[in-house]
C-alpha cells in the first residue's frame, strides 16, 4: 500500500507495529490521537493511515495478523488507585477540566464516570491527540474511535455492538489506571 504523501517514509504496518499503535491496538482505541500526539502528520495522513489499518486488521494475512499482535502489549494497569468517588460533577464543572489550564487536573469521563487523566497529559492536555476527550463525556466518540467534535457526545445509544465493545475497552482500560473521582450529575 502506498505510503502518505509527505510522511516521514513509514508504510501504515511500519506505523502499525510501532509501540505507541500496538498498545493503542489492545484497547481498541483510535489511532488517529495517538499518531496526532505523536507523530506531527496531518489529519488527513492519519486519516488514510486508519482506513489502511483497519482493512489489514481483518485480514488473514501476516500483515493483518501484526494487527491483531498488539492485544498482547499493553502498558500496565495502575497497582495505587484510590477508591471510587461518587461525587456529582456538573458538565460545566467538568468542562473545566480540559487540558487548558497547568494548574487543573485532567478530567476524561466515560459512561458518566469521572476519571483523571491527570498522569497523562502528554495524550489529553492541550492541544494532544486525546484532548478532543478531555473536560467531557464523549463516549459516543470513544466506542467509535472517533475524533471528530460531533462524536464526542455522551449519548452512546447509536452505537453497534462492535462500538459498544470499543467503549467498554475503554472504560475497562481507565478503571485500571485512572482514580474514577465523580460521575456526571444530570
Amino acid at each position: 500500500m502506498s505510503t502518505p504523501s509527505g510522511s516521514s517514509g513509514s508504510s501504515w504496518f511500519d506505523t502499525l507495529t510501532s509501540t505507541p499503535v500496538l498498545i493503542a491496538t489492545a484497547v481498541g482505541v483510535s489511532f488517529a490521537a495517538i499518531f496526532a500526539a505523536t507523530s506531527g502528520k496531518t489529519t488527513e495522513q492519519i486519516k488514510e493511515q486508519i482506513q489502511e489499518v483497519k482493512a489489514a486488521s481483518n485480514a488473514a494475512d501476516a500483515k493483518g495478523k501484526a494487527a491483531q499482535a498488539g492485544a498482547s502489549i499493553m502498558s500496565a494497569p495502575s497497582t495505587d488507585l484510590a477508591p471510587p468517588k461518587d461525587d456529582p460533577i456538573s458538565t460545566s464543572d467538568l468542562a473545566q477540566y480540559d487540558g487548558s489550564d497547568p494548574s487543573k487536573p485532567i478530567y476524561v469521563a466515560i459512561k458518566g464516570r469521572v476519571f483523571d487523566v491527570t498522569t497523562k497529559p502528554e495524550m489529553y492536555g492541550k492541544g494532544r491527540g486525546y484532548n478532543i476527550f478531555a473536560g467531557k463525556d464523549a463516549s459516543k466518540g470513544l466506542g467509535m474511535s472517533s475524533l471528530d467534535i460531533k462524536d464526542a457526545v455522551p449519548d452512546y445509544s447509536s452505537l453497534n455492538e462492535t462500538q459498544l465493545n470499543t467503549l467498554n475497552q475503554w472504560e475497562s482500560f481507565f478503571e485500571k489506571r485512572y482514580n474514577v473521582v465523580g460521575k456526571v450529575a444530570p
